[in-house]
């Protein structure tokens, strides 16, 4: 999905009169849930930050961790819609349900989006011994011996396993799946030697792409990365469906009202838009996002409707 410019609309929300109860909120400090550490972690202190100045009030992390990010969403699925309790999330939110009938919420039936605040680009990478200099070349090496490659992931239903599988499904190859305990230790594996092919974050891969240690094939999406200008995106080589974007998005409980969401977007776009935020956002490998409400909301559907095609197809399943 491109990056969406939205200043002017956000302007114009802005400057439209609240309701009371909007005008009212928030009169106490307000919790931010995050599911993970990491990228998670650090985009939501960047929004917190931000968050409270415009607000009034101060903006508080409050870690769940654990099931796979489950404990926090849950927790924020159950919490009270009066504006006191948001989630930072990415797309485990959407996944977790589409892999596991037992998960105890509705990804988009529970909340409300606030904003779409960050993303972090993936790239394909392979390891130097692989006879493969470009995207092209290893379709046609994994078509030629299938079977014989393999390839890393940080877990069964990981965005980087289901992005591999869904490059297999467009390109008509097939490789063998390693997943690892997380995507730290999985791109360890790829460094070793290990595995041959592993999608990772494109700041987790950056410098072992200079030094050579890995070989970048393909950012996975729509733009070419700074730090990594020779290396094409998956659409430039003919495979335009190929994303697998890292995403963080701000959202509320279900019911939370309306007038409190515009309020919380509009801080958020701001906060995001920052040249302090920007600049540490670089420095994860990351790129702020402004969407409106509605935008956010679309952008999660169609992302999970994308890799709910993926999970069937492949038949993926999490016990």
């Amino acid at each position: 999905m491109a990056r969406l410019s939205v200043v002017a609309a956000v302007l114009v929300v802005a400057s439209l009169p609240f309701p009371a109860q909007a005008q009212e909120w928030p009169t106490r400090p307000i919790r931010l849930i995050i599911s993970f550490a990491g990228g998670t972690d650090v985009v939501a202190r960047l929004l917190a930050q931000g968050l409270s100045g415009p607000l009034g009030q101060p903006v508080v992390i409050d870690q769940r961790l654990g099931a796979g990010g489950n404990i926090a969403h849950e927790a924020v699925a159950r919490a009270a819609p009066d504006g006191y309790t948001l989630l930072m999330s990415g797309s485990p939110l959407v996944l977790n349900p589409l892999l596991n009938p037992r998960v105890r919420y509705d990804a988009i039936r529970d909340f409300v989006p606030v904003a779409m605040v960050a993303s972090i680009p993936r790239v394909l990478v392979v390891h130097p011994s692989v006879p493969a200099k470009s995207l092209k070349d290893l379709v046609a090496l994994a078509r030629r011996h299938p079977g014989k490659l393999n390839y890393g992931s940080g877990g069964v239903g990981s965005t980087p396993h289901l992005a591999t599988e869904l490059l297999q499904s467009l390109a008509g190859m097939k490789m063998l799946h390693v997943p690892y305990k997380s995507a730290t230790v999985a791109l360890g594996g790829a460094m070793a030697g290990e595995v041959d092919v592993i999608v990772v974050s494109s700041a987790s891969a950056a410098a072992y792409v200079k030094d050579g240690r890995l070989r970048a094939l393909a950012v996975l999406d729509r733009n070419r990365l700074a730090y990594m200008p020779d290396v094409p995106t998956a659409a430039e080589v003919g495979y335009p469906q190929l994303m697998a974007e890292g995403w963080y998005a701000l959202l509320a409980p279900r019911d939370t009202p309306t007038a409190i969401i515009e309020r919380l977007n509009a801080a958020a776009v701001k906060s995001m838009a920052s040249p302090e935020t920007r600049e540490r956002l670089a420095g994860i490998g990351g790129e702020p996002m402004s969407t409106t409400a509605a935008q956010a909301a679309a952008y999660i559907r169609d992302d999970m409707a994308r890799w709910a095609g993926v999970i069937r197809s492949a038949g993926i399943k999490v016990d």
